[in-house]
This record gives structure tokens, sequence and C-alpha cells, in this order.
């Protein structure tokens, strides 16, 4: 009889292990499986924050490329009425592009206001109030109701006043999106 303990005994041992192997194999499978959705989870996830970043920067580009257009349009369109102003020759054409790059600047200002980081709300802020100062100038003149002080002379050392903000403004836009170095000089 211990013979055929024995044998039972070890029939028993290699059933065991043969069916505790296929769990254990199955477990290490099951496993397997669970890490390698997790890893494609994880993937998918890192490729959805990637595509949101690309769009939010893709989207503050636009929104400062649009800004510093205006910006320059508007400097442009008064460096032209101020020359106009000099010369005794302001046409309606030019009152009316001068309204034009003005509420155009001022919608593009304000539409940045609502996505622009901080440092560059500041510096986009001080170019928005030297070019309204400006503005207001020049049509004071351009109307005949300057106040003391404001001459052509005023309108172009304030003229020459405003490329510095512009400048800043520019340079810590790209600062922001990365393209310029921080302590590069604007």
């Amino acid at each position: 009889m211990n013979s055929s303990i024995s044998q039972i005994v070890i029939a028993v041992l290699g059933i065991g292990g043969t069916l505790a192997a296929a769990v254990i194999t199955q477990r290490g499978a099951d496993h397997a499986r669970a890490r390698e959705l997790e890893h494609t989870r994880q993937l998918q996830q890192d490729e959805r924050e990637y595509a949101t970043r690309l769009a939010q920067l893709e989207a503050q580009r636009t929104c400062y490329a649009t800004l510093s257009a205006g910006t320059r349009d508007l400097a442009n369109v008064m460096t032209k009425v101020l020359h106009a102003l000099e010369r005794g020759e302001v046409t309606e054409k030019l009152r009316s592009d001068l309204d034009r790059a003005r509420r155009e600047h001022r919608l593009r200002h304000a539409e940045a206001q609502m996505v622009l980081p901080d440092t560059v709300a500041e510096a986009a802020g001080t170019a928005n109030g030297r070019l309204g100062d400006l503005y207001g100038l020049l049509t004071r003149l351009d109307g005949g109701t300057a106040q003391r002080g404001e001459d052509l002379e005023a309108a172009r050392e304030s003229m020459d006043k405003l490329w510095d903000p512009l400048w800043r403004m520019r340079h810590v836009m790209r600062v922001d999106l990365g393209i310029t170095a921080p302590d590069q000089d604007p």
C-alpha cells in the first residue's frame, strides 16, 4: 500500500503542479495585459495632453500675431497722420484709416486681454496706453483742440517714445512663446 499511496501522492502532486503552472501562467499573462492596457492608456493621455498643449500654443501664437499686427498697423497709420499734420495735408481718408486702425487695435487688445499671461498683459497694456495717448494727441491736433503744451513737437516726441513699449511687448510675447531667451535684450 505504501507504493500505491506514493503513486497517488505523486500523481496528485503532478496534476496539482500542472494546474498550478497553468494558473500561474494565466495570472502572469493577465498582469502583462493589464500593464500593456495601462501603458496604452497613458500613451493616449499623453497624446491628448500634447495635442491640447499644441492647440493652446497655436491659439496663443495667433493671438500674439493678431495683437502685434494691429498694434503695428495703428502705429503706422499714426505716423502717417503725424507726417500729414506736419505738412498740413490731413485727408478724410487718413482720418478714416486712423479711426479704423484704432477700432481694430482696441478689439484685438480686448480679445487678447482674456488670454494673455500677466507679463504679456502688462507689456501690452503699457503699449496700449502709449498708443491711446498718441491717438488722443493726434486727434486733438487735427481737430484744433490741442491743450497747452500739445503741438507737433510733442507729437513727435510721443511717437519716438512709442517704439520702446512696442518692442518690449514683442519681446515679452516671443519669450512667452519660447522663441527668444528671457535674458536676451529686446
